[in-house]
This record gives structure tokens, sequence and C-alpha cells, in this order.
């Protein structure tokens, strides 16, 4: 007469179910995981665990090799604002119609002011301003200090008296030949003028009737925290 085997114990039944699932990276879905351990602890439930096959897979458990579904494709105003982070040259509504289909140059603004106006209601740090036939991401006046504890303030905004007169005369009467800031000044300006020229904080246009004229440059812009020359401040304040 045979004899029936015995019944194999929980333990063995735990161990040959994790055989028969081994092999494969599993993760548990942490939103399902309390009814998963709702059925661990029934007998039922692990009276069945030989039976589950290596293909079975719970609905509760997935490969963690399992990839989530694409993003959604960027907006026109995140791909203007990440070309206005790349940083380098400031960006231009021409040079973003070039590089993304379907975008015209008044589109392009409106992008521009809409993320400006994000900025501003967020209170950012930064914000967009024009810059020559472009626009760039500069941080405010108020945390330019911050910047120059990181990487130290730039010599060349130590600028002495004749060069702010100098530099004061051709921002407010632009543009002016250096006869004519020799006149205004009633001083030599000539090596003043070109010093300003090397810091980058005028340039020369060449060509005028009255000779080599000179007018400021986004650079200056800068370094005043101006946005453009309507902010400098009225003579007289």
């Amino acid at each position: 007469m045979a004899v029936a085997p015995p019944e194999p114990s929980p333990l063995e039944l735990g161990q040959a179910a994790a055989a028969r699932l081994g092999g494969v990276d599993w993760s548990v879905d942490v939103d399902e995981a309390p009814a998963l351990e709702a059925e661990a602890v029934s007998p039922t439930a692990v009276a069945r665990l030989p039976e589950v096959k290596a293909e079975a897979r719970p609905a509760v458990l997935f490969p963690s090799s399992v990839q989530s579904p694409a993003e959604s494709p960027p907006s026109p105003l995140q791909i203007v604002e990440a070309m206005l982070f790349v940083g380098g040259p400031p960006l231009t509504a021409e040079k973003v119609c070039s590089a993304v289909r379907g975008l015209t140059p008044e589109r392009v603004r409106e992008l521009i002011d809409e993320l400006g106006r994000n900025y501003r209601r967020q209170n950012r740090p930064y914000t967009v301003q024009p810059q020559g036939d472009g626009f760039a991401v500069m941080v405010k006046p108020q945390y330019r200090a911050i910047r120059e504890k990181l990487y130290g303030g730039p010599k060349e905004a130590r600028l002495s008296q004749p060069s702010l007169d100098v530099l004061s005369l051709i921002a407010y009467r632009q543009p002016l030949t250096t006869t004519e800031v020799d006149s205004l000044r009633g001083a030599d300006s000539t090596g003043v003028v070109r010093q300003l020229v090397r810091l980058g904080l005028i340039v020369a246009a060449r060509g005028g009737e009255r000779g080599t004229e000179y007018g400021t440059t986004p650079r200056f812009l800068e370094l005043f925290g101006l946005s453009s020359l309507d902010d400098l401040p009225r003579l007289g304040e």
C-alpha cells in the first residue's frame, strides 16, 4: 500500500515558489503593497504558491527595467526658455525661428514677454533683458554680490572719476566724437576713451561725417543693471 508523501511545510512551499520566480529583477508597486501583504498571510494563498508559473507575473509586481511612459514634448515657451539659459551671445528672434519650425519673430517676442511676466510674478532672482538685437537672462542687480562672491568682481568695474565722467557723457549724448567729449569736459579724453573701448563699455562707429563716433554697448547696460538706455537716471536726479 502506497504511503502519501508528507505535506510540505510553509517554508518549503515558499522556497519552491521563490525558485520558480527567480532569475528576474522585480520591484513592488508601493500603491498595491497592502493588498499583497493581505494575501500573503492567507493560508489559501500560501497553498497556491507552488502552482505559480515563472511566466505568470502578478499585477502588483513588474520588472524594474520597464521604462516609464515618454514625457510629452516641450512647449514653445519651454524651448525658448532653454535657449536663453544655454548662454552665449544674446538670443535673437531670428535665431529661434531658424531652429524651431513654425515660430515667427512676433511669436518669439510674445513668448519672451510671457517669460518675463512669469519671472516677475514668481519673484525669480533673474529676469530677461534686451541685449542689442536679442535677449539674455540676467541676474537682478540686488543679487550681483552673490556672483562676485563666487567668481570675484570685475576689476574693470572700478572706474576712475574721469572714466565715469566720459562714460556718462557718451551714455547721455551718444554718439559723440572724442573732440566733442573734450569740449564738454574741458580736458583731453583720448586716453580715457581708449580705456573704455578696451573694457567693452563703449564702441566706435566709424564713417561719420564728424569723425569716429562712440556709443555705449550691451556690456555697459549689464554693468550698471539697466535694461535699456531709457532706464538711465534723469539728469538732475
